[in-house]
């Protein structure tokens, strides 16, 4: 678990740059053996080149695919770490690169994947073993999302139902905060 608070701090820096950008805060890290082999924050949301695509999860997939020793790799050992839950899109992509655990900080109330079910899917995404780990470093990266969206500025999902469950957690930041 201190190994997982490490890294989650690392892509908490990354969803603090994507935050410097007016993006929205998701950083997101791979790991193999023990070491940072990709990096990734989200891009898009600055309405300069909207999309919903650059999530960081794919962002840190495709620098993992330009790695320079990538077919060395054995995928069984590599981790993924992200302030965000990932969504079905990120998740998908998560499994297709057989990554074999993911840990994420922040639930995502609105759109995360990671509880569907996949038994009713066909076997690629049915069958693949993975450990997912919530909630490490939790309200350090909801502190990142409760900073976005004090911005007037940052439209993006303002209004969404995962915009609404970050701004009702200030109760939770100082039940927290007054237990540390």
């Amino acid at each position: 678990m201190n190994d997982d608070k490490f890294y989650m701090k690392k892509a908490l820096e990354h969803a603090e740059k994507a935050l410097n950008r007016s993006n929205f805060p998701v950083g997101c890290i791979l790991t193999y053996k023990n070491q940072i082999i990709a990096t990734g924050e989200r891009t898009g949301t600055d309405h300069s080149d909207s999309n919903e695509l650059d999530h960081a999860e794919i962002n840190a997939l495709r620098k993992l695919g330009q790695y320079k020793q990538k077919h060395m790799l054995d995928n069984s050992l590599l981790t993924i770490y992200s302030t965000l839950e990932p969504c079905m899109m990120c998740f998908s992509a998560i499994i297709i690169h057989g990554v074999s655990r993911l840990v994420y900080a922040f639930e995502d109330a609105m759109g995360g994947g990671t509880s569907v079910d996949r038994s009713k899917l066909t076997p690629l995404y049915r069958n693949h073993k993975i450990e997912i780990v919530p909630s490490v470093c939790r309200l350090e990266s909801l502190k990142l999302f409760k900073e976005f969206y004090s911005n007037s500025k940052n439209k993006y999902l303002a209004g969404s139902l995962l915009a609404k469950y970050i701004i009702d957690q200030d109760i939770i930041i100082k039940d927290e905060e007054h237990y540390e």
